[in-house]
């Protein structure tokens, strides 16, 4: 490559906003990817360091004169950055040919994605990382989690990553194990228009026989089209404050309009389709004035997937694994996901404006049938369940960042909602006696007596609004001396009701009519004949509200005593207000639940020391406090099923914060353009940390939150990452350069539980903590061992990459054992992706093709208690191997 080009490269270069604006990263073609690849996130705490200035030799001209060629070279994020951190570019989430950032950010040293898209970062579980966008926080939409689940985050509208693993008090003081801020596309400098689309399959789905339910005649984009309201009777219901048993309540009439075929009724489908997918990007900028840009960016796409599992789905009733059930359950998932991003950046001299507005809507269609034996009667059961799930994220966020002389303003506001509905979750049990003595015992019957065979419907929705402002002040003292102030408000406010009702017979009702499929059961003549009237199983606890108010303030300053050292030190202070309500839904008031407020302040100072010995090594300590707050479910005692693990959880109003101290030492070296190797070492010290437990109440396994007395966390990580160019290899490789990426973490983790603990579990009294935890067992979520390999070659000129990946993690606790069972084991195994993308030109316009292989040797999902004598099956299936295709181009 010539002089010439890479100059031009790095005049490119955009230069990067700092936290909590987040990097403008620039839309390129495929071409300009390695131009831009280091174009990222940069830390508040460095903000300088992102940025050199040099200046090529002076240049001799005929005539006298010279010409000074003076140009803007971005560093290593990873390196110049004061804190330690790891980036995925907009290059580096392209090539994992990921379409969700969760599985991009999988392959990050240290970082696992585990259940629905949430990621943990070394082993601590959700409720220990913290998910910003541009900087600013975001809601959730899940019941039992504060943290946004980031696969709904399509990596189109994502322009690179930063993950950030040791703590600065410019950051919230939730962050146990790390930040991970997502940097949306911004505004280009020039206009542009991008479209793509993609097909996909799976070997276990498509063409495959699946089930499905018809639904309403828009489910294929992910929207309802009014089949799912809440029908009139029942919101009437909703609206008066009664009771099912109130006078006045016409129980039948309710019925009636919950047995809609179209939303009861599964049907085999001969062949699943292929996945699709499809897209739009564009942007344009203008001048305005003399020395202003303004520009506008806006993305829509949408994808639609479908997925088999085949699960064999056991439970134990002892310590010996003697099974108390075997089903094997067969689900079809229909999974649609839409969003838009519409973005404005404005430009004036030194102050720099970005108003960005996005929109996520990400909807499960599911239909389940399951069949097996429960032990505890020696009955079959046949159960189908049919659901529809929603989420949406809106979010508004305005950043502006202004320099007066030495004085730079950053300003920051937004608003976020989340949003999950769930309405007509069905579930119909139908039960087989196994009696030679009845004529009917060798049919499956329901007669809605919740004895043999039931039948529900349940309605929950979840609404969380947050708001965010602050404000940062930072100013060089001295050439060797900045400071930096700030201020940030958060107020989080969530809605959260489910409503469950149970259809009901009585003893008059007919045998052989509990023999009719699900519509027919529940059909207008059935129902007024029989007489069948509701229960409401959610009768004392059908909603909460909740809140988390947090003002914050810090003080951090960097310093250069010397050349090559450099130490980042700050102090945090957070007051926190954190309240969970039950919510009276009725007209007579009842004692459901129990509220719960928790009102702390702390100092979580931070200090990091970086020494430059070399040119090109360089070591990195760091020593820190931060907290852990419980999630707001965790904190009110209501019993929630959670229809995605299949387990029902309470929560428990004497669950506090945890606190965490921190360290970790570093070594990094640096040799060659982008090439680096560095190992790590790191320690936790988590004082009452949440963990889930398991209890027994009427057979029913009910897991409940509580804090354990303590635990430490400890482990080490190596990555390396190698480019070598293949010119000398001559012919094809001639413009060639093999990439090797790899890293490493190991992490052991240990609860510490002694005889003398105490643990508080409402509503009992105080109970010895070794009545719910093991000392020494791992914390949940915890892998010994993550490996991730890229092995790649690619194409300096043009867009060609050819990429192998191998991602591994150990087994990992998910759930600890109730009573005295062993603790649930998931085991994630060896999966390997292949990935190509090519531009070629068609009708003399280039366009990106790109094709990926998943899970090429069939890596199966496994869940299981083990007494290293006997297994059972928790959560077993099938996962197959899976292809895609996909084609863009760039106007």
């Amino acid at each position: 490559m010539t002089s010439g080009k890479r100059l031009a490269e790095l005049l490119l270069l955009s230069t990067a906003l700092t936290y909590p604006g987040a990097a403008l990263a620039q839309d390129t073609s495929p071409s300009e990817e390695a131009a831009t690849a280091t174009a990222v996130d940069v830390q508040a705490s460095d903000p300088e360091a992102a940025e050199e200035e040099f200046n090529q030799p002076d240049i001799s001209i005929p005539g006298g004169g010279e010409i000074v060629v003076t140009g803007r070279r971005v560093r290593d994020v990873t390196r110049s950055s004061s804190q330690v951190v790891s980036v995925l570019s907009s290059e580096e989430i392209a090539r994992t040919g990921e379409g969700d950032i969760a599985g991009a950010l999988g392959r990050v040293t240290g970082l696992s994605v585990q259940g629905q898209g949430f990621v943990f970062v070394r082993g601590l579980g959700d409720r220990y990382s913290l998910a910003l966008l541009n900087g600013l926080p975001l809601p959730s939409p899940q019941p039992l989690s504060r943290v946004v689940p980031l696969d709904i985050f399509p990596t189109s509208i994502v322009a690179s990553s930063l993950v950030q693993k040791t703590y600065s008090a410019n950051f919230p003081g939730e962050f146990g194990g790390g930040v991970i801020n997502l940097t949306t596309q911004a505004v280009p400098d020039e206009g542009f228009l991008k479209i793509s689309a993609g097909i996909s399959g799976d070997e276990q789905t498509t063409f495959s026989s699946g089930i499905d339910y018809y639904g309403s005649d828009f489910d294929w984009f992910g929207f309802d089209d009014g089949t799912r309201d809440v029908p009139p009777a029942l919101q009437a219901f909703f609206d008066s404050g009664n009771r099912l048993s109130d006078l006045g309540v016409d129980q039948q009439a309710i019925a009636r309009e919950l047995g809609n075929p179209n939303l009861v009724l599964t049907q085999n489908i001969d062949s699943l389709p292929a996945n699709f997918s499809g897209g739009i990007t564009g942007g344009t900028a203008w001048d305005v004035g003399s020395d202003g840009r303004l520009g506008i960016i806006a993305t829509a796409s949408i994808s639609n997937k479908w997925r088999n599992r085949s699960i064999i789905s056991q439970s134990a009733v002892d310590a010996d694994l003697n099974l108390d059930s075997d089903f094997r359950d067969f689900v079809t998932d229909n999974r649609i996901l839409v969003n838009g991003l519409v973005g404005f950046g404005l430009e004036l001299g030194q102050h720099k404006f970005r108003w960005t507005n996005l929109y996520i809507r990400d909807s499960l269609k599911q239909s389940r049938l399951s069949i097996g034996t429960d032990f505890q009667d020696e009955d079959s059961e046949f159960s189908q369940d049919t659901s529809w799930f929603e989420r949406e994220l809106i979010n508004t966020q305005f950043v502006g960042e202004m320099e007066f002389a030495d004085l730079d303003i950053d300003i920051r506001a937004g608003y976020a909602q989340t949003q999950r509905e769930a309405p007509y979750e069905y579930n119909f049990t139908y039960v087989r006696t196994n009696n030679a003595n009845d004529p009917l015992g060798d049919t499956f019957i329901n007669v809605l007596d919740r004895q043999t065979g039931s039948a529900s419907v349940a309605f929950s929705q979840l609404k969380e609004d947050l708001y965010f402002a602050g404000i940062d002040l930072s100013y060089p003292v001295a050439d060797w001396l900045r400071l930096t102030a700030g201020y940030a408000y958060t107020d989080t406010d969530r809605f959260s009701s489910r409503r469950e009702f149970l259809f009901d017979a009585n003893t008059g009702f007919d045998d052989a009519v509990g023999a009719l499929r699900p519509d027919l059961l529940l059909g207008d003549a059935v129902i007024d004949f029989y007489n069948i009237g509701l229960i409401e199983t959610t009768q004392s606890d059908p909603a909460f509200s909740a809140a988390l108010e947090v003002q914050a303030g810090y003080l951090k300053t960097t310093l250069t005593p010397t050349l090559g050292l450099t130490l980042d030190i700050g102090v945090r202070y957070e007051d926190a207000t954190q309240a969970v309500n039950p919510v009276e839904v009725f007209a007579t008031p009842t004692n459901s639940g129990s509220s719960t407020l928790l009102a702390n302040d702390y100092f979580l100072p931070s200090a990091t020391v970086t020494w430059e010995l070399t040119d090109t090594f360089q070591i990195r300590a760091n020593a820190s406090r931060t907290i852990a707050r419980p999630q707001f479910r965790e904190l009110i005692f209501q019993t929630y099923f959670n229809p995605e693990t299949n387990r029902q959880f309470n929560g428990n109003p004497f669950v506090v914060d945890s606190e965490l101290t921190n360290a970790e030492i570093r070594a990094e070296y640096y040799f060659g353009r982008g090439n680096r190797v560095s190992l790590a070492g790191f320690y936790k010290d988590i004082k009452n940390p949440i963990e889930v437990f398991s209890s027994f109440s009427d057979n029913t396994q009910i897991s409940g939150f509580a804090n354990a007395p303590s635990a430490t966390l400890y482990g080490a990580e190596f990555d390396i990452q190698y480019g070598y160019d293949l010119i000398d290899w001559g012919g094809w490789f001639e413009s060639k350069q093999a990439i090797f990426v790899a890293n490493y973490t190991y992490t052991q983790s240990e609860l510490q539980v002694s005889s003398s603990d105490i643990a508080r579990v409402f509503p009992f009294a105080d109970q010895p903590a070794t009545n719910f935890f093991r000392d020494g067992v791992p914390l949940t979520g915890q892998s010994d061992h993550l490996i991730n390999l890229q092995l790649g070659i690619e194409d300096l000129d043009r867009l060609q990459q050819f990429t192998l990946l191998l991602n591994y993690a150990s087994e990992r606790v998910t759930s600890r054992g109730t009573a005295q069972l062993p603790d649930i084991v998931e085991d994630p195994g060896l999966t390997v992706d292949f990935v190509v993308r090519q531009e070629v030109d068609l009708l003399k316009r280039p366009f990106e093709l790109k094709f990926e292989a998943r899970n090429i040797f069939g890596r199966d999902n496994f869940e299981f208690q083990s007494n290293g004598t006997n297994r059972i099956e928790i959560n077993t299936y099938e996962v197959g191997q899976s292809f895609s295709f996909s084609v863009s181009t760039e106007f």
